[in-house]
């Protein structure tokens, strides 16, 4: 182990590509292709000076997905039959979800429009609703199949969500016309929700909104009543503070708070608010408590948005891409904001363009099961070709109209694109830091897991968009099959350590800089799962482009070894690896996109390299990690430097740092005193602090 020392100078960065500075209006990142596989309006670089998108470019990319989705619908309009690898439901469930989802984006896009539907997409959805509920359950060609529950092929409890907001934005145009019959068939498929057992999570919501929908068209009694009354119940103790719910009773924070547990219940209030003055009936206003939840989420959250467009990648269903924006659009719709207008447009615009620009659709106009393009690690067991069509909940901004001032302010810069950003969340666990110069947005993970309070934590079930210490807007996790990026692993035997539950330590963020922190148990995928004794406590501070990433390993057995992971990033510009003790891959991988990543070695660390990720992530085909090693035996203190980058005269690491040293009478603290104006960030542990003068 190397001892306290003063940071030698490796050799510099290989700068990357030249990348504009995005303190003003800039175009978005260079599509990779002409067109989406739809027509698009011109832009208005006028009142969108960012992203050139208007509230045209909304209706036509619904009408250009629409459009191309409907080419698979069969017969009798029932099922959306989209190519592709059906998911773990089956392929007739696949069906209903090309149609439910589907008919999110039309309903939004004809509620939005007062009713106008030129292209006739609610007689295709009014012909489909028939012939699905004649008879539910049969193996025929148009069939819905039954809605039960989440342990029987229960995706279709989901989808009844879906139909069921279609049928509440359109009720006017479509349910109020149908025959009674068809309404009769409807509302007993849609009472499969009721009456069935949903997932422990945001599932409850499903059943909350079908509730909701048949009480507002009459149709609600003590079953209706109950199923509403279970999920408040259960959505005040997911809730967690500062905007955020967990996604069940574990400690999962991920999209699912936008385009879920606010979606649902605040647009349910709205709905009824909209419902209440056309009818002339005494209005019951939005849920104040959800309304201000939902406020106070968008307050972080939108700081989670790269420059070029890019919602943070983290968490799972990111195959549902533009739809990380339903909570920023929901905002803005209900008044539920802090956002300008502008912002909230920027956001929006932003978002839309940057998956459309990069391959989303194909030449179909089919939304791909992937990221930027088709990306099979980027999904689970459940996605099914219809599945990214969640993405229509974020056509919910079209409820905005015309002369709404989402449409009319001109775009303004988000927050994170006027200065660095570092925001700390302790109730989720989670640390936001951005960098103005290359707008890029990364999120530091210590509370968030995805592992439910009744699994034990198998290494089996490592999920990379949670396991991970870090992700960004412009990288993605490797796959479990390379080397994981971001990670501090124990190696016994020649067997590496996952992170799968994850308990925070505590968040905070002053002037410039904050930290968050966490521990866990390592979890081995062969030989005995745990190790007794065996702990893990983790730091990271983060400091303009820069993050301090420190670890405190207690009761590793003898031969151990451990290895602290960087960024995965595409190559490009090569690698520069220090042999000696402490110092590291000080000038890391980079790729076209002028994106590098760099890992120093400051404490404890004894060897470094960078080993490759040939799947890639979701932003680069083939990608290289920097990694850095080391013996470990009892309680061993590691410290090291990391940095993602696209700024081109980055200077290099060991820049950053004038000395660090350990402290304490047992040597348990670290201090790092930072080169550009002599402060010094001090980490103790047993018990906890950090301070940073």
């Amino acid at each position: 182990m190397t001892s306290p020392r003063e940071v030698p100078e490796p050799e510099a960065e290989v700068p990357g590509p030249e990348v504009p500075r995005h303190g003003s209006p800039v175009r978005e990142s260079r599509p990779l292709r002409e067109s989406p596989g739809f027509q698009l309006p011109d832009e208005d670089r006028v009142s969108s000076p960012y992203t050139g998108y208007t509230r045209a470019h909304w209706e036509a990319t619904a009408d250009g997905l629409l459009h191309a989705a409907w080419q698979w619908a069969t017969p009798g309009r029932a099922l959306l039959d989209l190519p592709g690898r059906p998911s773990a439901s089956g392929v007739r469930s696949d069906g209903l979800e090309g149609y439910a989802r589907t008919f999110l984006a039309a309903a939004f896009r004809v509620a939005g429009a007062g009713g106008d539907d030129p292209h006739g997409w609610l007689d295709r959805y009014a012909d489909g609703l028939a012939a699905g509920t004649r008879t539910p359950g049969r193996d025929d060609a148009e069939s819905w199949p039954l809605v039960l529950g989440h342990d029987v092929h229960g995706q279709p409890m989901v989808e009844s969500a879906s139909v069921a907001v279609g049928l509440r934005l359109t009720r006017t145009w479509l349910w109020d016309r149908l025959d009674p019959e068809v309404r009769d068939r409807a509302e007993e498929w849609l009472r499969g929700a009721l009456r069935h057992t949903p997932a422990p999570n945001n599932w409850y919501l499903f059943p909350y909104t079908v509730a909701g929908f048949l009480e507002s068209v009459g149709r609600g009694d003590a079953e209706t009543a109950r199923a509403r009354e279970r999920a408040l119940g259960l959505l005040e103790g997911w809730y967690r503070g500062q905007g955020w719910y967990a996604d069940g009773d574990g400690r999962a924070f991920d999209h699912y708070n936008g385009w879920a547990l606010h979606f649902y219940p605040v647009l349910d209030a709205h709905l009824a608010g909209t419902e209440s003055a056309e009818s002339a009936e005494p209005a019951e206003s939005a849920d104040a408590r959800l309304g201000a939840r939902l406020r106070e989420h968008l307050e972080s959250f939108s700081l989670l948005f790269g420059a070029d467009g890019a919602p943070i990648h983290f968490g799972r269903s990111l195959t549902y891409r533009f739809a990380a924006g339903t909570a920023v659009a929901l905002g803005a719709v209900t008044g539920h904001t802090p956002l300008a207008p502008g912002v909230s447009r920027r956001l929006l615009n932003g978002s839309l363009r940057y998956f459309l620009d990069r391959g989303a659709t194909g030449a179909d106009g089919l939304l791909s099961l992937g990221w930027q393009g088709p990306h099979v690690a980027t999904l689970q067991r459940y996605s099914g070709p219809a599945s990214p069509y969640w993405a229509s909940k974020a056509f919910v901004a079209l409820l905005a109209s015309q002369d709404d001032p989402l449409w009319t302010a001109t775009e303004e810069p988000t927050p994170g694109e006027g200065a660095d950003q570092v925001l700390a969340l302790p109730a989720p666990g989670l640390l936001v830091h951005s960098t103005a110069a290359d707008g890029i947005v990364r999120l530091h993970n210590h509370g968030s897991d995805n592992v439910r309070p009744h699994e034990g934590e198998s290494a089996d079930q490592d999920d990379p968009h949670y396991g991970r210490q870090a992700y960004s807007t412009r990288t993605g996790p490797t796959s479990p099959e390379n080397i994981a990026d971001n990670h501090f692993a124990v190696e016994i035997a020649g067997v590496r350590s996952v992170r799968r539950r994850i308990r925070p330590l505590g968040a905070g963020h002053g002037d410039g800089w904050g930290w968050a922190a966490s521990w866990h148990l390592p979890v081995f995928v062969s030989g005995p799962p745990m190790v007794p004794g065996l702990r893990i406590e983790s730091v990271t501070v983060v400091r303009g482009r820069y993050e301090l990433r420190v670890h405190r390993v207690l009761g590793a057995p003898p031969g151990a070894r451990v290895r602290q992971t960087g960024w995965a990033t595409g190559t490009g510009t090569g690698t520069g690896t220090g042999d000696s003790p402490g110092t590291g891959t000080d000038d890391g991988p980079g790729g076209t996109d002028g994106v590098r990543s760099a890992l120093l070695g400051l404490y404890g660390w004894e060897s470094a390299d960078e080993p490759r990720a040939p799947q890639g992530t979701a932003f680069t085909r083939w990608a290289c990690v920097p990694r850095l090693t080391a013996e470990a035996e009892g309680t061993a203190l590691f410290a090291a430097l990391a940095t993602l980058t696209a700024e081109p005269d980055a200077a290099p690491l060991s820049e950053a740092v004038s000395k660090v040293r350990t402290a304490g009478v047992d040597g348990s603290a670290i201090e790092v005193t930072w080169a550009d104006d002599g402060s010094t960030t001090r980490i103790a542990f047993g018990p906890l602090t950090v301070d940073h003068t």
